[in-house]
């Protein structure tokens, strides 16, 4: 009876893990990085992320140096982006602080990308909602 209780234990051990590990995927980027081995980097980890876990919910919050990213005219990665939005895989959302600190408006950006009023508490409300945080960085 006793290794009956065992084995039935570990089955249900098993099948919480297992749905542990499908469930609510979700992470938010912390990108305030001008360098392009960053902005390189988070594509790259999107791509990785939505490979294995297909129905993730990810967000990339531009804020500060990193503003180069979201802008059409400097990212070294806007057709990336723009598939990436077109494919539902991620949002973009860029930092309105920065934005009017840089004289930026909403027609400079790569198109999909969203701009919300500050990246920091952007950041910060995805944390409390219980989303992962990556700062991105090499």
């Amino acid at each position: 009876m006793k290794k009956y209780l065992f084995c039935i234990s570990g089955i249900l051990l098993m099948a919480t893990f297992a749905k542990a590990q499908t469930s609510n995927y979700r992470v938010v980027f912390d990108m305030s990085s001008k360098d392009s081995v960053n902005q390189q980097a988070v594509i790259r980890e999107i791509g990785l992320i939505t490979g294995s876990s297909p129905d993730a919910k990810l967000e990339v919050v531009i804020y500060g140096l990193g503003l180069d990213l979201a802008l059409k005219d400097r990212s070294t990665q806007q057709s990336a982006i723009q598939k990436i939005i077109a494919d539902n895989k991620a949002s973009f959302k860029v930092c309105a602080i920065t934005m009017s600190r840089n004289h930026i408006d909403k027609s400079q950006l790569v198109p999909g990308i969203e701009v919300v009023p500050d990246g920091i508490y952007e950041i910060i409300s995805k944390q409390q909602e219980g989303w992962g945080y990556i700062k991105v960085a090499h």
